[in-house]
């Protein structure tokens, strides 16, 4: 068929049309598939500012095209092989990466076009089946339906609303991020893209995503990239999907919402089931369309009974409204996250644990500014320019930019951050306001408090050291680095640490992975 080097790259862009994009995995293949005309674009796919395409990209584009028409005539010979199957799979894998590249850029301004709230028809669809047909025209391959390039289409639009929503939403090349970016893909496709596109696209809705991480660490940003990213099926007769990643997006934060009124958010109610139910009422779960999924912020705050109907509509797809016995179907996805340790409230008893692993199926941690920076001190400058762009627009003032970036450091490298991204955003306000910014000092306050019970013998052993531990750990940042300073094991430190002191003192949550 064609020679050994055009196989060796045939056979890589077959591992490329299922590989995530966000694992260094990708780029390797990217760099083996190019060789010499590889352009390194660093270690992870991320935003960067100004805006900067990859273009790697548009070269294995080229790539592709030539390989598919050279095999294409190829077979078009019916030259006979041992392995033709073979060779049709290879095929097969080349006109999918070709037709998406083709389409890319279409599927990105349909993309735009709903974020403004536009509806605008596809009329690309038309030459996206002539262009398939073409390469399809073989008589070794059994010729596609309109279902099927329709199918294939919505696939596509998924894949480029993901990658839009996870590339340019979360921002930083540190290796916790490329994790976290990796994660959520296999969060919206799982890690296997073939068996995903097979039959997986209609059942993953089924599998609730939990998001933890401390406050301000983007967890809103990761569920809002899922949310945005669901199947979508594409309607060939009006060539359009028949509903909007937007509108299919129902955030709801539990925490602002009055107990009394969150099932009825969450689930709906009749006319006349309470006192002031003067109308009936469509819930957040009966709201949700199959492609939608409803963002339970906050989950550790939801109540007990309230827990158990969730917990029912989850297990059996179905609820009934509030004042109502009838069961109605929930089609959608739930997405939730907490800063809260789930763990630590099941004990409590103020948690159920048969919700929590319910909803930890598919999990997800953010992880921490400080973390990020350990890892990849430049990515401060990349989230600065981003926050002022986000506040000024094309009004950025560079010299701004700089006097953030100098107050920032001059912080020095031990600043833990404790409202992470959140507080970085309100260190750049500050600047911009007042030339300077002074950070909280909670732990001081802490130290305060602590040597104020020392001098009245207020506290028990047990007590005094749970007090010091946690102000260590707070300035620490880790169980490991407030071990070595105590000169304790690093378990010891998690058991010790009181987590609901250094969440008052507003120094952050103990994330539960970390305890281990």
């Amino acid at each position: 068929m064609l020679d050994r080097e055009s196989t060796r790259q045939l056979d890589l862009i077959g591992r490329l049309v299922g590989q995530n994009p966000f694992t260094t995995e990708r780029q390797q293949l990217e760099q083996q598939l190019l060789g010499k005309a590889y352009l390194d674009q660093g270690q992870v796919w991320h935003a960067r500012e100004p805006r900067a395409d990859n273009p790697n990209i548009a070269a294995l584009a080229r790539l592709t095209a030539e390989l598919t028409e050279a095999l294409r005539q190829s077979l078009l010979r019916q030259e006979r092989t041992s392995e033709l199957e073979r060779w049709l799979a290879r095929y097969r894998d080349a006109v999918l990466y070709l037709l998406y590249s083709r389409y890319e850029e279409p599927l990105l301004e349909q993309i735009n076009a709903v974020l403004a709230g536009q509806d605008p028809p596809l009329d690309c669809f038309r030459q996206f089946v002539a262009d398939g047909t073409h390469y399809y025209s073989l008589p070794q391959l059994p010729a596609p339906d309109e279902r099927d390039w329709a199918h294939l289409f919505a696939c596509f639009y998924q894949i480029r609303r993901a990658f839009e929503f996870i590339h340019r939403g979360l921002l930083g090349a540190s290796r916790p991020m490329a994790t976290l970016r990796a994660s959520i893909w296999e969060s919206i496709f799982s890690r296997d893209m073939r068996r995903y596109r097979r039959v997986l696209y209609q059942r993953m809705q089924l599998i609730p995503t939990l998001i933890i991480g401390a406050s301000g660490t983007g967890k809103d940003l990761v569920a809002q990239a899922i949310g945005y990213s669901g199947y979508i099926p594409f309607d060939t007769a009006r060539r359009r999907f028949v509903g909007s990643f937007v509108e299919g997006w129902l955030p709801v934060n539990l925490a602002a919402l009055p107990a009394t009124l969150i099932e009825s958010e969450l689930f709906g109610h009749r006319r006349g089931a309470f006192t002031g139910a003067v109308e009936a009422h469509c819930g957040y779960l009966e709201a949700c369309p199959a492609h939608g999924a409803v963002f339970l912020d906050e989950i550790g705050e939801l109540e007990p009974a309230t827990q158990v109907k969730l917990l029912r509509a989850l297990q059996n797809r179905a609820f009934a409204r509030v004042g109502e016995t009838e069961a109605r179907p929930f089609v959608g996805r739930i997405v939730a996250a907490t800063h809260r340790d789930l763990a630590e409230r099941i004990v409590q008893g103020t948690f159920r644990a048969d919700l929590f692993y319910r909803l930890r199926a598919d999990q997800i941690e953010t992880p921490t500014l400080a973390a990020q920076l350990a890892e990849r001190p430049e990515d401060v400058a990349l989230l600065v320019t981003h926050l002022l762009t986000r506040l000024l627009g094309d009004d950025r003032d560079q010299t701004l930019v700089e006097e953030s970036l100098s107050t920032v450091r001059a912080l020095g490298t031990d600043y833990r951050w404790p409202g992470n991204v959140r507080e970085l955003e309100q260190c750049v306000r500050s600047v911009m306001l007042r030339g300077s910014y002074r950070p909280p000092n909670f732990a001081h306050g802490g130290a305060d408090r602590l040597s104020a019970a020392l001098q009245d013998c207020e506290l028990s052993a047990d007590e005094l050291l749970a007090r010091y531990v946690t102000l260590t750990y707070a300035k620490q940042g880790s169980f490991s680095a407030a071990g070595k300073a105590l000169g304790l094991d690093r378990r010891t430190v998690a058991a010790k640490l009181d987590a609901a002191l250094l969440e008052r003192l507003g120094l952050g949550t103990v994330e539960p992975s970390r305890a281990n």
